[in-house]
């Protein structure tokens, strides 16, 4: 049984297989047809965090595949009325897929531990896979083969930037990753993608105009997740000199893109001038969630029909 809950889950050629996909399905999308291709499959969304794009695009990539959803809330009782592994054993036996939004990393690793079904992860406190694919699919549109290209991270040392980070090394991206001083991804973490990828190019920076220069893409997040409201204050000032702005993109390219995972907010780690303009792919990065989540089911799931 194949999980997805870091892209360490994933090789270099299943990505290029995940976007094949993808690229078929979307292309027949576009034309007006949505093919099933997993007809009578069940998944369930096991959600502990808020969503919009997450569920949306799931719900979404699964119906247009031919099969079925079922969102679980707290009606459910997860976590709460019994064990995560009596749970999970039970569901499984009635679903072809579980995709989990969790609060902590480690109760998707449970949940995989103990599933029939295949797990997907839809976020949690350490990554975000399928966002990273999303994202480094839809800069692919625009740019074409990603070996060589840069990717700029400015913001969080977060789990999106971790997520980019093993992605941006399996495709061959090289990727410069500022935040303020402690609040850089751990160099355990760097040194991990530099280990299972040996040719990852992953440098961290607390220059924001250092990581944007050369930069294919520049992408932010915002300075404060769920979770950490209570630090929302502390965060503004401490990421003040960090906001992705028309005087930061100056130092990029004058064809760099813009790219956030949203929500946004606006005015803090990116300006109105810089998310609205030409530069920004950030709606086609929300849309190609539902493509590339259908690639990553039928990947998943095709082979064990």
């Amino acid at each position: 049984m194949r999980h997805l809950i870091t892209l360490d889950d994933v090789s270099s050629a299943e990505i290029e297989r995940i976007y094949a996909i993808t690229e078929d399905l979307k292309t027949k999308f576009l034309a007006g047809v949505r093919e099933p291709l997993l007809p009578g499959r069940m998944m369930a969304l096991l959600f502990e965090k808020q969503s919009l794009r997450t569920r949306v695009s799931f719900e979404s990539c699964m119906t247009h595949l031919g099969g079925g959803s079922i969102m679980l809330g707290d009606d459910a009782g997860f976590g709460k009325r019994e064990s995560i592994a009596d749970f999970t054993r039970v569901l499984s036996e009635m679903v072809d897929v579980i995709v989990v939004r969790s609060k902590k990393h480690n109760t998707v690793a449970e949940v995989a531990k103990y599933s029939k079904a295949a797990v997907v992860n839809g976020l949690t406190d350490e990554a975000h896979p399928c966002q990273a694919l999303a994202d480094l699919y839809t800069l692919r549109e625009h740019c074409g083969d990603l070996s060589g290209r840069k990717m700029a991270w400015v913001g969080d040392g977060n789990n999106v930037a971790m997520s980019l980070a093993r992605g941006c090394a399996k495709v061959g991206m090289s990727v410069s990753l500022c935040s303020p001083p402690g609040y850089e991804i751990a160099d355990e973490f760097v040194a991990s993608v530099k280990q299972r990828t040996p040719n990852a190019d992953v440098t961290v920076t607390n220059d924001p105009k250092e990581a944007v220069a050369g930069a294919d893409a520049v992408y932010t997040d915002v300075w404060a997740s769920m979770g950490q409201e209570a630090e929302q204050a502390r965060r503004r000032a401490d990421f003040s000199t960090y906001q992705v702005n028309a005087h930061l993109m100056a130092a990029a390219p004058n064809d760099s893109l813009f790219m956030h995972c949203l929500p946004a907010k606006r005015g803090e780690e990116v300006t109105d001038e810089v998310i609205d303009s030409p530069q920004s792919i950030v709606v086609p990065q929300a849309g190609n969630r539902m493509h590339v989540q259908k690639g990553i089911l039928v990947w998943l799931l095709g082979s064990q029909a």
